[in-house]
């Protein structure tokens, strides 16, 4: 069970492994994408079809008819990746080895929608994946497994994504054999540590200027590749998608007021800050795509004077 490319390789891992054979995928039903609304379905079926796999598309898991489809394949195992879709217990206890989901975080960090958003955000300096036994609760089940991801200065979510993928298909490669051998120990998580990532909303993702430089940093690179950091320009929605890592000793002027442009040049756009100077190189503006901050400071926009937010 998995929607995104997130869960593509351990799609390929479960389809390498001599040890299980995968009756169906489920996956999120098709879904209208961009301007067109063209409706487009998951990489996880594009994945599957291409394999000839039975692809299961439930709009909610929980119907009755959801149920007995998946019961009729008297499944051992289910494996879950980024599903989108809370299992219920009825779906939770038809395999004989349980239901494990590949979550990626270091649990109990993390649980909820966006952990990797919030890894990012809170400039954490590792991540990872836990593999779990599913539970009625949101990722409160027993950990089997883990591994630690490290996270860079130039990684935003978008590469942990990637990142993440590959190591959580490499950690269910490890995992399986021991569990379906019996070799594991299921480790109960410890409560009073869990941390929850709810996604995103949109007021998260305005830039407040007020904040230290190094945390706005952290939130643009958190926010790309979507739905990205964003403040205001001239009363206009002004995309912020990439920063310069903060220089501690880089102060701004002492009168310059958080989301002052107080530089402006080959360099990009220096922001003021609650503290310190933010240098963002590539922004863009409403109706226009992406570009370098510094074309627009070379075309006499965003002068010094100017003020965001």
């Amino acid at each position: 069970m998995g929607t995104p490319d997130f869960a593509v390789p351990s799609l390929h891992k479960l389809l390498g492994s001599e040890q299980v054979e995968v009756v169906a995928v489920v996956t999120q039903p098709d879904r209208p994408v961009g301007r067109k609304r063209v409706l487009t379905p998951t990489p996880v079926k594009v994945e599957a079809e291409k394999h000839g796999l039975t692809v299961l598309q439930p709009e909610r898991l929980r119907r009755p008819e959801s149920v007995e489809a998946l019961r009729a394949l008297q499944p051992d195992l289910i494996v879950t990746a980024a599903y989108g879709q809370i299992l219920p217990k009825s779906v939770l206890d038809l395999p004989r080895f349980g239901c494990i989901n590949i979550h990626a975080s270091l649990l109990p960090k993390y649980r909820g929608g966006a952990p990797i958003h919030y890894a990012v955000m809170n400039g954490d300096a590792e991540t990872g994946v836990t593999i779990m036994y599913m539970a009625e609760g949101l990722d409160t089940g027993d950990m089997l497994s883990k591994i630690v991801v490290p996270i860079g200065d130039e990684d935003t979510t978008g590469t942990m994504f990637e990142k993440l993928s590959v190591a959580g298909a490499e950690l269910l490669e490890d995992t399986l054999p021991k569990l379906l051998a019996g070799d594991l120990e299921a480790v109960p998580q410890n409560d009073a540590e869990a941390v929850y990532s709810p996604n995103i909303q949109r007021e998260q993702e305005q830039i407040d200027w007020t904040q230290p430089a190094d945390r706005i940093w952290h939130l643009v690179r958190a926010l790309h590749p979507r739905p990205g950091a964003f403040t205001l320009w001239n009363g206009e929605v002004l995309k912020v998608w990439t920063c310069a890592k903060p220089d501690a000793a880089e102060a701004a002027p002492a009168k310059a007021q958080p989301g002052a442009v107080v530089e402006a040049g080959d360099k990009g756009v220096a922001v003021a800050t609650g503290q310190g100077l933010l240098w963002i190189k590539e922004l863009q503006p409403a109706g226009k795509k992406a570009m370098e901050a510094a074309q627009l400071a070379r075309g006499g926009q965003l002068a010094p004077g100017t003020v965001l937010g």
